[in-house]
């Protein structure tokens, strides 16, 4: 099992500081949000930069970690646009670059429903499902071109490719029992299993639910394909044994990565909990 943290929010000055910590202390990927604006009735709007130059600092300053967004919003995205700049990032880092994808929560980010985005489930899932096939035609580095029910392109051929092959790792959010959604993820890299409507003190997947998802992916793809499965949650940074203790089942259910999650951690804690390393047995 490999490890990343999940910065709650972007401080720019500090995160190529931050990825570099996390480095150094033996963390295998740092991810950062991408959003355009995060507001609700009782929070006004968050402070967010833009993903890709952050991930550039995070490039210079890091020489082995993994690192990518969690998640890109691929429907608001302009997916030939998002190739170039994932591009971009893999040759920065010599093939460190991991995109992560979703539908993107249009109800809480003001970057859909203030500026006209598509709102409803059936246009974003059509938009992801194009996106994701555009993205991949134009990481080929040949001419490629498409027809779909929102996009339309015409013989385009972007070079260089990116420095992965046969592609950049996508890792693609699937709802858990909502098998549409599943089984779009199977088709990529990797899953980023969540729970539908949870509930709050039940928002991260159970090492039994992850087994599940597990087990799916194998008679999907077969079990000799490589393909990641992420589990996220918190640990405690300062008792390795307890850490360890509760990632281990996750591990033997068959996850390939935890992500710590600092989501609404203030600063100091997040830079505290990266120090501490990653819940290693």
């Amino acid at each position: 099992m490999q490890f990343g943290f999940v910065l709650p929010d972007i401080d720019l000055k500090n995160i190529g500081e931050l990825a570099h910590q996390a480095e150094q202390a033996g963390w295998d990927g740092v991810f950062i949000p991408d959003c355009i604006s995060i507001e609700t009735k009782a929070i006004p709007a968050v402070p967010f930069y833009d993903p890709w130059i952050a991930l550039g600092i995070v490039a210079g300053r890091t020489r082995r970690i993994r690192f990518g967004t969690m998640i890109t919003a691929m429907p608001r995205r302009r997916p030939w646009k998002l190739a170039r700049e994932t591009m971009t990032l893999d040759h920065l880092s010599n093939g460190r670059f991991i995109l992560a994808v979703g539908l993107g929560a249009a109800a809480d980010d003001a970057g859909f429903y203030k500026v006209g985005e598509a709102m409803d489930l059936k246009t974003r899932a059509e938009l992801l499902d194009e996106g994701l096939e555009i993205l991949a035609g134009c990481w080929s580095g040949k001419p490629f071109s498409f027809q779909g029910k929102h996009y339309q392109v015409d013989q385009l051929t972007l070079v260089p490719t990116p420095v992965q092959s046969p592609r950049i790792p996508v890792w693609v959010v699937g709802i858990w029992r909502k098998m549409k959604s599943v089984n779009r993820a199977l088709r990529w890299d990797g899953i980023i299993p969540q729970k539908y409507k949870p509930e709050r003190n039940e928002m991260y997947m159970k090492p039994e639910e992850i087994a599940k998802v597990c087990a799916l992916a194998g008679e999907k793809r077969g079990a000799s394909c490589k393909f990641d499965i992420i589990a996220s949650g918190t640990t405690p940074g300062k008792d390795n044994k307890r850490a360890s203790q509760k990632i281990r089942p996750y591990a033997e259910a068959g996850a390939t990565w935890w992500l710590e999650a600092a989501w609404g951690a203030a600063a100091e804690k997040v830079r505290a909990r990266i120090q501490q390393g990653p819940p290693r047995a």
